[in-house]
């Protein structure tokens, strides 16, 4: 970050090139658009460019300040949108023998997927940095701006609320 700081652009694209594909996991877990989270990648990166020189190792990783950025752009993206975004159409079936494995697999991601957006912007938020990118919950206390506590008890609401969608999905039988 110091030559990002210094701007040198070649830094600025090595941080790119390492940290781009998890804050577009990121947004895309918010705004469940891949061209909206695409936008928000890049307007994150922009201003990770540009706010560089106020970037504090000593206060958080550059990670942490990242998933920020990227948190407060998606939320305020979702704040905003007046429109639901077309479900993806689905592909032609594969017919070779691992092909019934990854049905499986892409139909209960497409269930959790649906589950996930019926959580608010914030659920979303810390189910996908504590369960899906990994993150400690103190790291992803940081990157929502939270207290460790407070991220606690958001996460136990979220993933309450997630099991709540689940059981609801299974009685409606649209989940095996």
């Amino acid at each position: 970050m110091s030559e990002v700081s210094a701007r040198r652009q070649q830094a600025f694209r090595v941080l790119m090139r390492r940290h781009m594909p998890r804050a577009l996991r990121v947004a895309q877990r918010i705004v469940r658009d891949p061209v909206e989270a695409d936008d928000i990648g890049q307007e994150a990166f922009l201003r990770v460019w540009a706010h560089a020189a106020s970037f504090d190792p000593r206060v958080a990783k550059f990670t942490t300040w990242l998933y920020r950025i990227v948190l407060n752009l998606a939320f305020d993206r979702t704040g905003r949108r007046t429109f639901q975004p077309l479900d993806e159409a689905a592909g032609v079936a594969d017919a070779g023998p691992a092909a019934v494995e990854r049905l499986i697999a892409d139909e209960e991601r497409r269930l959790l997927d649906l589950a996930m957006a019926e959580l608010s912007d914030r659920q979303r938020g810390v189910i996908a940095l504590f369960h899906m990118e990994g993150l400690s919950g103190e790291e992803a206390a940081k990157a929502m701006n939270l207290s460790a506590k407070a991220f606690e008890s958001q996460l136990g609401r979220a993933r309450a609320a997630l099991k709540e969608h689940v059981r609801k999905m299974q009685d409606k039988g649209s989940f095996a």
